[in-house]
């Protein structure tokens, strides 16, 4: 079993890359400009303008500050820019496969992730961005919502005083760094009283993102998803909802449209990271805000921020250096079930002694300390091998199980 020595982190030493997307805030005005110095870079922007009826090219540049807060011309921007940008790392994109350990994106970022795992298409990110920051606006107006961040305190003391105001804790952004969103009402009270020894500060955002309230929005995604067709990662993708790593497609999918009115859990995706043992951790432009998160949450991984593209030869010799492992790189995904989280693996006695594996069968679960998380076949096939023993530990992401399509030929 070649993975076992790989399970947890412990004691690791093969480097492994992890390449995160920025979410909504991360933007500046002209941050684009010295994309477009480069023709290549130009065209593409160009292209993806089209699909997104958006010209970002504007925004991207011209554009001041309030112009590029709203959030169906911020969310479409930064996903542009990650994509255009990974191509710039990556100019052939099947090489990033061997390299990239995981990917992750904070809020609108997971639609950067999705596509650089190859799960949508970055036509379809567009799409999907265009139509996620036009009904996020939609539901924002609808009622007088907005977010504050709240530096420092107790966590404990901290989550308390937001749920005694009624507000959700949007944002866990790791230690010292939550965000609390609702009504403007809800808001003012809690500032009137705020938690211990924690500094608040005010966003400047369009609504109270991540919460009931953008609960519209959220259904007419999941309308437009429905028709969406989805391939299962080619790399690791960490999950915002709760840090675990999602193999399937259609899941990341559906994730992706239910974290508009659900909390943003960036500590649990950190965490996640940690327990596969990143060692590199690139962010792509406009980079410096999960950089400077993961600088104090993350000691001793290394950091890399892609601002801009004279950083991209520095970027290549980074993922050179970090992306020297990935446990994904010599199988098809189709024929793999992973585990989502680090914890000990336990086998269901149904998967024990089957040839076959039927679709949505259960293969065991993964126990942690934290939870016990169920693992099923997703597409189901003949079983050619077992990658773990029952008991094993094992890391996020780690192959459990070949399998083979049934009624395909070797």
């Amino acid at each position: 079993m070649p993975e076992q020595s790989r399970a947890v982190g412990l004691g690791r030493v093969e480097p492994v890359l992890v390449i995160v997307a920025p979410g909504q805030g991360a933007q500046s005005p002209g941050f684009l400009a010295p994309w477009l110095e480069d023709e290549t870079f130009r065209a593409r922007f160009e292209w993806l303008s089209t699909v997104a009826d958006i010209d970002l090219i504007h925004y991207g540049t011209d554009a001041d500050a309030d112009q590029i807060r709203a959030t169906e011309v911020a969310q479409p921007l930064l996903v542009a820019t990650g994509l255009v940008a990974a191509l710039g790392i990556f100019p052939h994109p099947t090489d990033a496969f061997g390299k990239v350990g995981a990917v992750a994106g904070h809020s609108v970022g997971e639609l950067t992730a999705a596509a650089g795992a190859r799960v949508i298409t970055a036509e379809q990110a567009m799409v999907l961005v265009r139509e996620r920051g036009k009904a996020m606006a939609g539901a924002a107006a609808a009622t007088p919502t907005g977010m504050t961040a709240v530096l420092g305190g107790d966590r404990d003391e901290v989550l308390a005083a937001i749920d005694k105001h009624g507000l959700t804790a949007a944002n866990d952004n790791g230690p010292g760094q939550i965000v609390a969103a609702g009504t403007m009402e809800q808001l003012a009270a809690f500032a009137e009283e705020p938690p211990a020894k924690a500094r608040l500060m005010p966003l400047s955002v369009a609504g109270a993102f991540h919460t009931e309230h953008m609960s519209p929005a959220v259904g007419h995604l999941a309308s437009l998803a429905r028709s969406v067709s989805v391939h299962d990662p080619r790399t690791r993708v960490i999950s915002n909802r709760d840090g675990r790593v999602v193999h399937n497609g259609v899941e990341v999918l559906k994730r992706m449209v239910g974290q508009i009115a659900s909390p943003v859990r960036w500590d649990l995706s950190m965490d996640t990271m940690l327990d596969l043992g990143v060692t590199g951790f690139l962010e792509m432009p406009p980079a410096g805000t999960l950089t400077g998160i993961a600088k104090r949450a993350m000691k001793g991984v290394e950091t890399f921020a892609l601002k801009s593209p004279d950083q991209l030869d520095d970027a290549r010799a980074f993922c050179d250096k970090h992306g020297e492992f990935s446990e994904m790189e010599s199988s098809p995904t189709w024929r793999m079930v992973v585990a989502p989280s680090k914890g000990t693996f336990h086998i269901s006695e149904e998967a024990a002694d089957a040839s076959v594996l039927a679709a949505g069968a259960p293969v065991g679960d993964v126990a942690s300390t934290r939870d016990r998380i169920s693992v099923i076949s997703d597409h189901g096939g003949q079983v050619v091998e077992w990658l773990v023993e029952d008991g094993d530990l094992v890391s996020p992401g780690q192959p459990l199980v070949r399998l083979h399509p049934e009624g395909a030929t070797h």
